[in-house]
């Protein structure tokens, strides 16, 4: 286990196999639309926002691990260019309200998200909703609520680094290992407890709060 300080945030680096998780993208999400978007989703699923922001960082290692496998198993840059295409526009990330709202009311939320995640998504969904005490009903959209944004920041990535697609697909195979979706609900319990059991969890959370929600409202 490695932790390193991002932005005021402990963030958990954790190991899997012969690989790292690196934190780099988690934390520029986080640090660019991190707090718009938990505040959205808790004022929409009626619960706490710090929940929501201690949830995101879990979940977007989920998204770039099952990107990752699609990329390797089923298709190459290619196949991770038609995901971004599909379902991560750009414009998300100017109108997170507009789009949270429309995902709270969608009776169809999907935790696998189709074949993203599959089955890990649905261990990762139950694992939250053990740890937070949430409505299995709140908790199943909490994934499909967080993916579209994070999609969008990809393509964004995307349209504004050198090299495009290649530069994307040169971040997941960094930053995202598929080996994790294996044992979804473990990696999950870890992040949030920071990997050291329940003090060390309850710091680490406390930094990331801190950082998101100790300065003035965007």
């Amino acid at each position: 286990m490695v932790r390193e300080r991002v932005a005021g945030a402990r963030v958990c680096l954790c190991h899997s196999g012969r690989r790292r998780f690196h934190a780099k993208l988690v934390e520029e999400f986080m640090s660019k639309w991190g707090g718009e978007v938990s505040r959205e989703i808790g004022n929409k699923l009626g619960i706490s926002s710090n929940v929501v922001a201690q949830i995101i960082p879990q979940v977007v290692p989920l998204i770039l691990s099952g990107l990752r496998k699609q990329k390797d198993e089923r298709g190459g840059e290619a196949r991770v260019d038609h995901i971004l295409n599909e379902y991560g526009s750009a414009s998300f990330l100017q109108n997170i309200a507009g789009l949270v709202a429309q995902k709270a009311t969608d009776p169809s939320a999907d935790p696998q998200l189709g074949g993203l995640l599959g089955p890990a998504g649905v261990q990762a969904t139950q694992a939250i909703a053990r740890q937070f005490k949430l409505d299995p009903g709140v908790a199943t959209k909490l994934i499909p609520m967080v993916t579209p944004f994070v999609l969008a920041a990809l393509r964004q990535k995307r349209a504004t680094q050198k090299g495009g697609s290649s530069a994307v697909a040169a971040l997941l195979d960094r930053e995202g290992d598929g080996n994790i979706l294996d044992d979804a609900a473990g990696f999950l319990m870890k992040g949030l407890m920071g990997g050291s059991g329940s003090r060390g969890g309850a710091q680490a959370v406390g930094n990331v709060l801190s950082s998101l929600f100790g300065k003035k409202k965007q």
